[in-house]
């Protein structure tokens, strides 16, 4: 995952297929109603993806601004 500021408040993100799926699919779960539980493989994606962001993210404050 990469994040880059764009504008003031834009932002551009480059998701891997699997990254986008993961956001997708819950997403879509969520808006389902989210009966049920995620499966544990569901909840180990999300905590990747969730780490993926904070590295990104952290890159992106770590950067001097253009």
């Amino acid at each position: 995952m990469q994040i880059e500021k764009k504008q003031r408040s834009i932002f551009q993100i480059t998701l891997t297929g699997y990254e986008l799926a993961t956001l997708i699919s819950s997403a879509r779960w969520i808006v389902d109603g989210a009966k049920g539980e995620l499966t544990s493989e569901a909840m180990e994606n999300l905590k990747e993806l969730l780490i993926n962001y904070d590295i990104a993210t952290e890159k992106l404050h770590s950067k001097p601004p253009s």
